[in-house]
């Protein structure tokens, strides 16, 4: 049986092991955090992610765990309504589309793989080569051998670092931070979005059904002096010069930000390699090619990468030189087309000018009453549809 560590328990990491584990392989995943977190912001699953929670006959325990987002409200400094937007078109879903929360997704995976062995409030500290495997060192643990060792450790990867070299190697910033926190539920009307735009800067809070408390998210250009990722007080406080003068309920949500345990503070970033494994290393999900926040595939991206790494190994008979050479092999395509959204999302998601601002708000009032008003959200949705299905999945049995 082949013995293999997956370092990371989001979304990438437990969906590899449920699959690996129905096909014959032993694995082990470690986690850094003491336990499994909770909530997180809101994301998507579309396209072919849907159809890989299909094959593991998740989706509708998914789905019932919809965040039941109805509309997205956007308002001026004063709180004025500016326009309304249908949260569906707002989010780029349509059809059988989800949203949920990250962390929910994340439990879902979790409790589908009692048979996985989980290692939590661990980290790995060394891999080094040996025969026929991996002899991994953790921070907390024995060391270990492995057969493979898989990175499903997100944009900072551990195991992309102690394979592949310093993470700035690979790291494409897109010139823009974001931060997201838990804020209480009065700043946030329930199943609705609402956007502050300003130049330059953008604010939301949303509520989701039935929550007891909100999500506040900022959107602002990356810093000169980025803090360090560790420090949170630094990143409080430059999150709190980005927003410096804004009005609307800014100001309030930055205080609120001050307290929250859960502040989430990054740069907007890529990650574009030239090869995802070396040896009996490899990696999926953002560790391998974060597509970052404004391409609103990170989740999808992470679900088939692992459903694609699972079927190459598995094809592979386990062997790594194969097994990975065939998952590249068929998720480049899909990783170039969703990371290719980005930037497009990004220019809508942060507008430059007043006068920007001015001019989506009138096209938002405008659209329920355009001729070609499907035509137009066709438009808005096609290159997020086009992408979410740009990979044809093998077939790989459930079990």
């Amino acid at each position: 049986m082949t013995d293999v560590l997956i370092s990371g328990a989001g979304v990438a990491g437990p969906a590899l092991a449920w699959w690996l584990r129905r096909h014959g392989f032993r694995p082990t995943v470690v986690e850094r955090a003491p336990a499994l977190r909770h909530g997180g912001y809101k994301v998507d699953v579309r396209g072919a992610a849907l159809t890989v929670l299909d094959r593991m006959g998740l989706r509708e325990q998914v789905a019932r765990h919809d965040t039941g987002m109805r509309l997205a409200r956007f308002v001026d400094e004063r709180g004025r309504q500016l326009a309304t937007m249908d949260a569906a078109l707002f989010g780029g879903r349509e059809g059988d589309d989800l949203e949920l929360l990250r962390g929910d997704l994340a439990r879902i995976l979790v409790d589908a793989t009692p048979d996985v062995e989980y290692l939590l409030d661990d980290s790995i500290t060394a891999l080094t080569p040996a025969a026929g495997g991996v002899q991994v060192a953790f921070a907390r643990g024995r060391s270990r051998r492995f057969d493979l060792v898989i990175g499903a450790d997100g944009l900072h990867s551990a195991v992309r670092r102690l394979a592949f070299g310093p993470g700035s190697a690979y790291l494409r910033p897109l010139g823009h931070h974001i931060a997201i926190c838990t804020v209480p539920a009065r700043y946030a009307e329930e199943r609705v979005e609402l956007m502050h735009p300003a130049p330059g800067r953008t604010v939301g809070v949303y509520r989701t059904a039935g929550a007891p408390d909100a999500r506040a998210i900022f959107l602002f250009p990356s810093p000169a002096e980025e803090p360090d990722r560790r420090d949170v007080a630094a990143q409080r406080a430059a999150l709190a010069r980005a927003f410096a003068g804004a009005g609307w309920q800014v100001p309030e949500l930055l205080a609120a930000a001050a307290d929250a345990p859960d502040l989430y503070f990054d740069a907007m970033s890529q990650v574009r390699m030239e090869g995802w494994s070396t040896g009996r290393i490899g990696l999926v999900g953002d560790a391998a090619y974060a597509a970052s926040p404004a391409s609103g595939q990170g989740t999808s991206l992470g679900l088939v990468g692992a459903y694609a790494l699972a079927s190459s190994l598995v094809e592979a008979g386990g062997d790594p030189a194969a097994g990975f050479a065939g998952y590249e092999r068929r998720m480049r395509p899909f990783v170039a087309a969703n990371q290719q959204l980005a930037e497009r999302n990004l220019k809508g998601m942060v507008l430059g000018s007043a006068a920007a601002i001015r001019f989506q708000t009138l096209m938002l009032r405008m659209m329920p009453h355009l001729p070609g008003r499907e035509r137009m959200i066709r438009r808005v949705t096609e290159p997020i549809r086009a992408a979410a299905g740009a990979i044809t999945l093998p077939d790989l049995p459930a079990a």
